[in-house]
């Protein structure tokens, strides 16, 4: 556990102080946005959203409130899933949003 600790810490001194000072702490990657949308006929209709920039840490763990670029390098698609809630027959049925990332973090 203590090894843990340190491990932990000397990321977060490395990624607030730029140590080794020869390199960047913050990076981006691109994200690629897509949506599925659940149909009356219960039927999903998928279509492509925009891509993005977010912006990450070069660490071997979260810090400064970004994740880290390792992570987001391999998480670059997001899919938020679009789908009827309530009945059918419902006239003011509500259309619930919920956002599935696959890379864990928000946009940035």
């Amino acid at each position: 556990m203590l090894a843990f600790a340190a491990l932990y810490g000397g990321d977060y001194f490395s990624a607030r102080y730029c140590i080794p000072g020869n390199r960047q702490t913050l990076g981006t990657v691109e994200i690629q946005t897509s949506y599925a949308v659940r149909l009356k006929n219960g039927r999903i209709e998928y279509s492509l959203g925009d891509s993005y920039t977010q912006t990450c840490v070069r660490s071997l763990f979260p810090q400064l409130g970004y994740t880290p670029c390792w992570y987001l390098s391999r998480h670059t698609k997001e899919t938020i899933v679009i789908s009827r809630a309530g009945s059918s027959s419902s006239p003011m049925a509500r259309l619930v949003v919920q956002a599935h990332q696959l890379i864990g973090a928000h946009r940035g």
